[in-house]
C-alpha cells in the first residue's frame, strides 16, 4: 500500500477518534486474543485433542514395558467325563495270594476307582510378567502417535489463526458499529439545528412551516437510524464476546493505537508466501502417518517374540504350601506365513491413501495461493474504496458548508440543504466502513501468510 494511502488511514482514524469520545488505551486486541486463546469454547477442544494424543504416545511407550498381571480361576464340577482306573482288578488277585501266604488279612480287597475329568475344588492363582521381544506392530504404532502429536498441534494452530482473523474482524466490526452511531448522532445535532433556525425563521414570517415538518420528518429517521445503528452495535458487541467466551454483554476497550499500528504497517499479500501454513503442515503429517502405515503392514511378516513368566499356586481344597507352589517360565513366536493375500491388499490400500494425501497437498497449496491472491486484491480494493470515500467526505463537508451559508442567507430551498446534509451523513458512514474494510483486508492477508505469532503475545 501506498505512503500517500497510510497517511490517510492514520488522518481518517484521527478523525474518527475525534468523534469517538470513548476511545481509550485500556486493552490492547492481541491482549483480547490471548484471552481468547485460554478462554473460547472451540480451540479448548482442539487442545483437548491435542491432549489425548499426548496420552496416547504415552500409551504406545507403555507396551514396550513388563506387563503384570494376576490370573486366577477356581473350579467347582460334578458330573461330566470319567476315567475308569481297575485298580481292584489289578492288585486283588495279588493281595489275596498274599494273604493266603501270610495266613493274614493284611492286603484288603479295593475297588475299581471312576476318576472324575473336570477339576473339583481347585484353584490355580499366579502372576504373570509378559515382556515383548520382536514386535514390530507395537514399534510402528508408537511412531505414528508420535506424528499424531504433530497434527493435532497443527489443528490447534489452524483453529488459532482463523480465531486470531475472526477476533479482529469482530473488533474492528464493533469500532466501525461505534462510529456509525456517533455519526448519525452528529447528523441528528444538525437536524437539530436546522429544527431551530427553521422555527426562528418561521416566527419571523421568513419561512413558512414546510421547511421546518420536513425536518421534523428527517429528524424521526435519524432517530431510527440511530436505533438500528445501536442494534448493529450490541450484536457486533454480543459476538465478540462470544468469541472470547465471556458475558455477551461486556464492556469492550476500544485502543486507539492499536489502528494506528495498522495503519502504519499495512501488509503486502505479495511479500511473502505461504510455506508457514499449518493446513500444508497437517497435510504433510498425515502423509507421513500414511507412510508409516504401509511400512506397518509391509513389516507384519517379522515374527513376534515374546517371553513370559508366571509365579503361582494351583491345588485342590484350597491347599497351599511347597508341593502347590510353581513357576512357569516359556517363549512365545508368532508368524504369519499365509494370510491368503491380506498383507498386499493392506499394502495397496496405504498406497492408495498416501497419493491421495499428496494430491489434496497440492491442491491445498494451490488454494492457499488463490486465498492470498484473493485476499490482496480485496485489499487493493478496500485501500481504493477507502481512498474515493475520502475523497468524497471532503466534498460532501465542502458541499454541505456552503449549502448551508446559502440557506441561511435565504436563497435555498431547505429540500436541497437536507440533500446536502444526507450526503454529508452518507459519505461519513461510507468512510468509517471503508476504514473498517481496510483493516479486515490487512487481518484476511496476515491469515493466508500465516504471519501472526501465536507464542507471542503481540504480532507486530
Amino acid at each position: 500500500m501506498s505512503t500517500m494511502i497510510k497517511k490517510r488511514l492514520l488522518f481518517t482514524l484521527t478523525y474518527l477518534a475525534g468523534v469517538s469520545p470513548s476511545l481509550k488505551a485500556q486493552h490492547t486486541l492481541d491482549n483480547y486474543i490471548q484471552q481468547a486463546f485460554t478462554r473460547n469454547q472451540g480451540l479448548q477442544q482442539q487442545q483437548l485433542q491435542l491432549e489425548k494424543s499426548l496420552y496416547a504416545l504415552q500409551e504406545a511407550k507403555s507396551y514396550f514395558l513388563p506387563h503384570v498381571s494376576l490370573l486366577a480361576n477356581y473350579n467347582k464340577a460334578k458330573g461330566g467325563r470319567t476315567i475308569d482306573i481297575p485298580v481292584g482288578d489289578m492288585l486283588n488277585p495279588v493281595y489275596t495270594t498274599l494273604n493266603q501266604l501270610t495266613n493274614s488279612k493284611q492286603f484288603p480287597q479295593l475297588n475299581n476307582v471312576s476318576e472324575q475329568l473336570n477339576p473339583d475344588n481347585f484353584y490355580d492363582a499366579k502372576f504373570r510378567t509378559s515382556l515383548p521381544l520382536i514386535n514390530t506392530e507395537i514399534w510402528y504404532a508408537r511412531k505414528m502417535r508420535q506424528e499424531n502429536i504433530s497434527l493435532a498441534q497443527a489443528g490447534v494452530n489452524v483453529y488459532k489463526r482463523a480465531l486470531v482473523r475472526d477476533i479482529k474482524a469482530a473488533y474492528y466490526q464493533y469500532f466501525q458499529a461505534i462510529q456509525a452511531v456517533q455519526i448519525y448522532q452528529q447528523s441528528m445535532q444538525l437536524v437539530q439545528e436546522n429544527i431551530r433556525v427553521n422555527t426562528s425563521l418561521l416566527k419571523n414570517g421568513v419561512r413558512n412551516n414546510t421547511a421546518l415538518t420536513r425536518s421534523q420528518t428527517e429528524q424521526q429517521k435519524i432517530s431510527a437510524s440511530i436505533t438500528q445503528a445501536e442494534n448493529q452495535q450490541r450484536k457486533a458487541q454480543a459476538y465478540f464476546n462470544f468469541l472470547l467466551n465471556r458475558p455477551l454483554t461486556d464492556s469492550i476497550a476500544i485502543d486507539s493505537s492499536v489502528f494506528q499500528q495498522i495503519a502504519a504497517g499495512t501488509p503486502d499479500g505479495t511479500a511473502a508466501g505461504t510455506s508457514s501454513r499449518e493446513e500444508l503442515v497437517q497435510l504433510q503429517q498425515r502423509e507421513k502417518l500414511a507412510l508409516l502405515q504401509q511400512q506397518a503392514f509391509r513389516s507384519s511378516f517379522v515374527p513376534k517374540l515374546s517371553t513370559f513368566v508366571d509365579l503361582g499356586s494351583q491345588a485342590f481344597n484350597w491347599h497351599f504350601d511347597n508341593r502347590s507352589r510353581y513357576y512357569l517360565f516359556g517363549v512365545t513366536l508368532e508368524w504369519d506365513l499365509f494370510n491368503a493375500g491380506r498383507r498386499k491388499q493392506q499394502i495397496n490400500q496405504a498406497a492408495a491413501d498416501i497419493s491421495a494425501v499428496r494430491a489434496q497437498l497440492d491442491q491445498t497449496q494451490q488454494s492457499i495461493s488463490l486465498e492470498l491472491l484473493n485476499a490482496d486484491n480485496d485489499q487493493r480494493t478496500a485501500a481504493a474504496n477507502y481512498e474515493s470515500a475520502q475523497t468524497q467526505l471532503q466534498l460532501a463537508e465542502k458541499y454541505y458548508r456552503d449549502q448551508m451559508k446559502v440557506y441561511k442567507e435565504g436563497q435555498l430551498l431547505y429540500l436541497e440543504l437536507l440533500d446536502a446534509q444526507q450526503q454529508l451523513t452518507t459519505a461519513r458512514i461510507q468512510l468509517s466502513l471503508a476504514f473498517a474494510q481496510v483493516l479486515t483486508a490487512q487481518a484476511n492477508i496476515e491469515r493466508a501468510q500465516a504471519s501472526y505469532s501465536l507464542n507471542t503475545t503481540s504480532s507486530h
